[in-house]
């Protein structure tokens, strides 16, 4: 009886381990694919913030050709794509309602940023 418990509890911890060093491996993977050196060089300020009068500029030293702001929801209340690439747009919503949002931007390299802004909503 023993023996048998032994060589479960053996059995057990091997394929513990072996799942661990697994998902280890697996992460390495994917954090290699989402970092690299060029993500953190890149520099991208939003200003207003909060933002008032339903506008607000988005300045970046990598050209931006798409920007979509979406409500925490999901559901899109801008959405623009630049046939010519540029590293400064203005934005104007129409009408938004007075909380958070998500604006994110895809350049050029089809890299993606995501940023959290508050929008005061109009004066």
């Amino acid at each position: 009886m023993g023996r048998i418990l032994l060589f479960l509890f053996i059995v057990f911890i091997s394929l513990n381990l072996g799942a661990q060093r697994t998902m280890k491996e697996s992460d390495q993977t994917a954090s290699v694919q989402r970092y690299t050196p060029e993500q953190k060089e890149i520099r991208l300020s939003i200003y207003p913030v909060p933002v008032n009068n339903n506008t607000f500029t988005i300045r970046s030293d990598k050209e931006i050709s798409l920007v979509k702001v979406t409500n925490i929801i999901g559901q899109d209340i801008f959405r623009e794509k630049y046939n010519t690439p540029q590293q400064l747009v203005r934005i104007t919503l129409n009408d938004p309602q007075r909380g958070m949002y998500l604006v994110t931007v895809i350049f050029s390299d089809e890299l993606r940023i995501v940023k959290k802004i508050m929008i005061e909503g109009s004066k």
